[in-house]
């Protein structure tokens, strides 16, 4: 253990979810997770609906393929296992109230696939003192 280590507060706002995108926050929320770290997943417009459809972090190029195909081979877990694993360590997946009616959802009816539909503002408040990093 390292002395004056402290767990904080990770968010990872994700716009687009593609292999790319999903790929680094994944990763990066899997590991904040498994070191203590408070994780945060937050989905917006393209990756929100990705999460819907059940397609967050696919490959949509040829290079996206290309590079899923190579850490597939060298052992590496998607990142929809990534989160999946972060999840189970903690991990949550919220949104904004505002954003998922913009992207024609109803908040009541992503129960399950998300931990917490919340206001933009209690989104804000959260975020003191915490890491943010937009993806």
């Amino acid at each position: 253990m390292v002395l004056g280590a402290m767990a904080g507060r990770v968010f990872f706002f994700l716009q687009h979810a593609t292999y790319e995108p999903a790929f680094q926050a994944a990763s990066m929320g899997i590991t904040a997770a498994a070191m203590g770290d408070e994780v945060y997943f937050v989905f917006a417009f393209d990756a929100l609906r990705q999460l819907l459809r059940g397609t967050f972090g696919l490959p949509h190029s040829e290079k996206e393929r290309a590079e899923s195909a190579r850490a597939e081979g060298m052992g590496v877990p998607t990142p929809s296992r990534m989160l999946e694993e972060a999840r189970a360590l903690g991990a949550k997946l919220i949104a904004c109230d505002t954003t998922v009616r913009i992207c024609g959802f109803v908040p009541q009816e992503l129960e399950g696939t998300l931990d917490e539909v919340m206001g933009l503002a209690s989104l804000w408040r959260m975020t003191e003192g915490a890491r943010t990093l937009a993806l």
